[in-house]
């Protein structure tokens, strides 16, 4: 079982990369963030999101023992931060929805690897609330700044 825990804890083998697991967790999270917005544009992702937190406490403690406090290879925490970013986006399935995927990645990734406006405190939480609720946070900023994206093209670019 705790094989098992590594390995949905390093994001599905992702957090494996050797060069910045976060972002390469992150980018793979896009895949289903992005598919859950076909079955309902509100609720799939906040389901997404709820599980994929579900997943990251289910698996602190083992990839805690394994790899330390707050290891770099568990990345299914960014699976939960990723798809909160996706929450009610206005995706057409078309290319034009590229520039909101880009996006959306950039934006968490920013608010996930700078940790401003409080999340470096978060973070410091002891356990797998410290390690999943930093990045849920940089979701939610994410998302915020996101949606303020989208309203100014919107508003001032007309498309």
């Amino acid at each position: 079982m705790n094989a098992i825990k590594r390995f949905v804890g390093a994001g599905f083998g992702s957090g494996f990369t050797p060069v910045a697991p976060g972002t390469a967790g992150s980018f793979i999270a896009l895949i289903p963030a992005y598919f859950s917005v076909w079955i309902d544009p509100v609720y799939a992702p906040i389901a997404l999101t709820l599980f994929f937190s579900l997943l990251s406490l289910w698996v602190a403690d083992t990839c805690i023992t394994a790899w330390g406090d707050d290891p770099g290879v568990m990345v299914i925490d960014e699976f939960a931060g990723q798809s909160l970013v996706f929450i009610s986006l206005p995706i057409s399935f078309t290319l034009n929805d590229w520039w909101l995927i880009i996006a959306a990645f950039a934006l968490f990734r920013f608010f996930d690897i700078l940790k401003p406006l409080g999340i470096n405190q978060i973070q410091k939480l002891k356990g797998g609330w410290g390690i999943l609720l930093d990045d849920l946070v940089a979701g939610f900023y994410a998302l915020i700044c996101l949606k303020t994206l989208i309203f100014l093209v919107h508003e001032f670019l007309g498309s």
